[in-house]
């Protein structure tokens, strides 16, 4: 089997506020007003979010109303359209009593009055920044400010496009950890103090429940799979990747049949324990024992995990349960967002390698991704196959997720550049990283920052975006 994963679209609640005394002096106005909201929600739609239109909001009483049916709608975002000057309690009734993150949008039909025709009929269609300092305030003063505000105009405005995307996938990201399930399996690499998280902690923090998994639950369904699906497994396997014969490093072999049949039947109880479970991610690690089975599954999970990492079930190795987190921030910003630590720096080219050992995420892969047969996986037990590429070069984002002396996570991040060049080819991913100061300066202000060596690398510079995840969370952000 193939998981077929879809991720869950946020549910985005909209409402268009009005002023009703107006509607009695300027007729035609309100009709008008209601035909741009319409042409907002139709802007909103083509964000891969699911809307929910509360309607047009002209007083408190409908304010009210389209609290209520948002909350039994259960939205996750809301996206406030002034279509005028409003007073605020039409549109901070609704939002308040909502309680969920949003943004007022304030954008005019048109770029500029056409001042020497200009009627107080045209203004009012065009007032709609007049409020926004009102609701704005008046939700500071009730401790629940706006989490942003979009002003441009509704028509060719490619900023205010690009914000509204941006708030979408924002919305995207706040919406998977929602009602999710973040399994975690086995227990995190002996000694890495940095890994170990309060699975209470991180419910509290990000509302997932964490589903704690035993290995022999991933060997029941290994174990159940048909020659049918190793089959099909290697199909997509080889549709994918590059099968590479050995490099200079003694630990790289070439790729036995045996070891793809067994990798293949491990991805297919991999993506039957995700089914099964309902899982938004995992976060694993197995050290473990004399060649027996549960090694054999541990060691030759990498490959799996990656195609599912891909697909957007984000996989995190050393049973990292914050970098899981991050990995899923990240996909959900259509950044990627690929398990890595710091390796070697390059002094010469002012460059570090960031990557690790697996799992990766392959949608964000420089062209097509290699597997290497391994003998061994450096500082851990088991042999198999090794999954080996370079994220696309341009900007990438780094975020990591830490926690400081008082418990509360905290996210770190940064921008940089991945860089188009030679990597080591012993079966890990690796990209050549540059940043806005010499890679000695930026090792020493990220490690100062408290992260955890592991972060989540993905393509773009979307500092903005995972500042604004953060603020909708709750969680502090450092920017490095």
């Amino acid at each position: 089997m193939s998981v077929n994963f879809k991720r869950a679209a946020a549910r985005v609640g909209v409402i268009t506020v009005g002023h009703e005394p107006y509607w009695e002096q300027f007729p035609g106005l309100r009709e008008e007003l209601v035909g741009y909201g319409k042409e907002f929600e139709t802007m909103l739609s083509a964000n891969e979010v699911e809307v929910v239109s509360a309607g047009f909001v002209d007083s408190v009483d409908k304010s009210f109303a389209a609290a209520s049916y948002l909350k039994r709608q259960d939205v996750d975002f809301l996206f406030c359209f002034l279509s005028t000057y409003v007073t605020s309690s039409s549109a901070a009734t609704a939002i308040l009593n909502v309680g969920v993150p949003t943004v007022l949008v304030a954008l005019q039909p048109r770029k500029r009055l056409d001042y020497r025709n200009t009627t107080t009929y045209m203004q009012l269609a065009n007032d709609n920044i007049c409020s926004l300092p009102e609701i704005g305030g008046v939700l500071i003063r009730a401790g629940k400010p706006a989490a942003g505000m979009i002003v441009g105009t509704l028509h060719d405005d490619p900023r205010a496009v690009n914000e509204l995307r941006s708030w979408c996938q924002v919305a995207n990201a706040r919406r998977a950890f929602k009602h999710a399930r973040i399994g975690y399996l086995g227990h995190t690499y002996e000694g890495m103090y940095d890994m170990n998280t309060d699975p209470t902690a991180f419910t509290a923090a990000f509302g997932s429940h964490v589903q704690m998994l035993e290995m022999c639950d991933l060997a029941k369904l290994v174990n159940g799979v048909t020659a049918a699906e190793i089959a099909n497994k290697i199909d997509e396997i080889k549709s994918i990747f590059t099968i590479a014969d050995p490099f200079i490093d003694p630990v790289t072999r070439p790729i036995k049949p045996e070891d793809l049949d067994w990798s293949a039947k491990v991805a297919v109880g991999l993506d039957k324990l995700v089914e099964e479970n309902g899982l938004t991610g995992l976060a694993y690690y197995y050290r473990g024992l004399d060649g027996n089975e549960y090694e054999r599954i541990g060691s030759n999970m990498v490959l799996g995990n990656s195609l599912l990492t891909g697909k957007g079930i984000p996989l995190a190795g050393e049973a990292d349960l914050k970098t899981c987190a991050a990995m899923l921030i990240m996909d959900r910003l259509d950044a990627g967002g690929s398990f890595a630590e710091l390796h070697p720096c390059d002094f010469v080219d002012d460059i570090v390698l960031v990557g690790h050992d697996g799992p990766h995420n392959i949608k964000i892969s420089d062209g097509r991704p290699i597997i290497r047969g391994l003998d061994l996986f450096h500082g851990k037990r088991g042999s198999g196959i090794g999954v080996e590429f370079s994220i696309k070069s341009g900007p990438v984002t780094l975020l990591g997720i830490s926690q400081t002396a008082d418990g509360k996570f905290k996210m770190i991040a940064t921008e940089g550049e991945s860089i188009k060049g030679e990597i080591p080819q012993t079966g890990n991913t690796n990209t050549r990283c540059s940043f806005n100061c010499s890679v000695a300066e930026f090792v020493e202000k990220w490690c100062s920052a408290g992260p955890t060596h592991h972060f989540a690398l993905g393509v773009g510079h979307v500092a903005p975006k995972i500042r604004n995840v953060a603020k909708v969370l709750g969680i502090e952000l450092q920017i490095v």
